[in-house]
């Protein structure tokens, strides 16, 4: 997951979950299989622990996938010098003897539900990493909401007593920390942030409805400008690298008679992240499904109170800390972000009850549970 050197939600669930796991019982002896013909030099704390090993392979990951399918071999615990668990942070192909066990996360099913929000590769990609059978083979399963345990369940019949539930966790350094005003003109210049804005961080791509979204605000918009509102109109910024099948939101905004109040902002530097949080008036995520949904809590770790959708894991991690939506009822979002920007005590009641439904998330938690999951395997 580390090897690419980006940063979904995957990739930061891996990095915070090693972080805080492999330090927490250093009788037990973790071998971190790091492959890949190209990968990014690692750089992390944990592999200075004395129980942590780390074993680098220059395998091309696609001639090891077709070979895992095709003929089993090779077998990652032999090739790892012999091993009691395989732990998958990710549904990753990985073929083991028949000694070994394994536990895997899974995140979300929305390939299995949404394949038309996925690029022909993406989708064949699902497709040959064998979800299904890895569900049925795997000796536990971790999954981030009890959403995405409620489909194991539905769509692959996986049993429910080998799924745990555990909840990622929330950079703690976010909760309390404060941005340095001096770098404040810095990032609104590299970014091309204006005073006011409503945010949307994320990948680009069509399950998070980013086009849903642009339609929103341009009915935000023309209610208001009609109007002739007495507060100022805040511009919509796009974060976020592209993803698959993100032309269609390139020519909403072409299209769009606001476009020259929509900003994309493109690859945003983990960095600049909690500049981004917190110089937004609003966060907004309508996502058509999420496995867990880290950027809404992200943006309530900041203080900004946050929009998002009443479906899939999204009630379930912002509780009533956030204002939900039907993703598909456009008008409703509208009224919403209205809302949202013109009540002060609004604002004020999303904002405390966001930082307080923050402590339900913790990396030591997620990492205790997850280190008894693979021991209880």
């Amino acid at each position: 997951m580390l090897a690419r050197g980006t940063r979904t939600g995957i990739e930061a669930y891996t990095e915070k979950l090693l972080s805080n796991m492999l330090g927490l019982d250093t009788g037990i002896e973790f071998r971190l299989f790091y492959n890949g013909y190209k990968k990014v030099r690692l750089s992390y704390g944990f592999l200075d622990l004395p129980n942590v090993k780390l074993i680098e392979s220059s395998i091309p990951n696609r001639i090891l996938d077709i070979s895992s399918k095709l003929s089993g071999i090779p077998e990652i615990d032999r090739l790892l010098g012999g091993i009691d668990i395989m732990f998958s942070p990710h549904i990753f192909l990985s073929s083991l003897s028949r000694k070994c066990k394994s536990v895997v996360t899974f995140h979300d099913l929305s390939f299995e539900k949404y394949p038309e929000f996925y690029s022909k590769s993406k989708s064949y990609w699902h497709f040959s990493m064998d979800p299904k059978n890895q569900a049925k083979r795997a000796s536990r399963i971790i999954t981030a909401s009890q959403s995405t345990k409620n489909d194991l369940i539905s769509l692959y019949g996986t049993d429910p007593k080998k799924i745990r539930v555990i909840y990622s966790g929330i950079e703690q350094e976010m909760k309390n920390g404060k941005i340095k005003m001096e770098n404040v003109g810095a990032i609104r210049k590299k970014y091309r942030l204006p005073e006011k804005y409503i945010l949307y961080l994320g990948t680009l791509e069509p399950r998070k409805n980013i086009v849903g979204l642009i339609k929103a605000y341009e009915l935000f918009r023309t209610k208001n400008d009609i109007r002739h509102s007495t507060f100022d109109i805040p511009k919509l910024v796009i974060a976020g690298s592209k993803g698959w099948l993100y032309k269609e939101i390139f020519d909403k905004i072409d299209r769009s008679p606001v476009k020259n109040d929509i900003i994309l902002t493109g690859f945003v530097e983990e960095k600049d992240k909690e500049y981004i949080y917190r110089l937004a008036d609003l966060f907004v995520y309508p996502s058509f499904y999420e496995g867990f949904g880290f950027p809404p809590l992200e943006a309530m770790s900041h203080g900004v109170p946050a929009i998002t959708s009443n479906v899939s894991s999204l009630p379930e991690a912002v509780g009533d800390s956030a204002i939900m939506v039907d993703p598909y009822d456009l008008d409703e979002l509208a009224n919403a972000i209205e809302n949202v920007l013109t009540d002060d005590k609004l604002r004020d009641i999303l904002i405390k009850k966001g930082f307080e439904r923050i402590k339900k998330f913790s990396w030591q938690r997620c990492a205790r549970e997850t280190l008894e999951t693979l021991i209880a395997a």
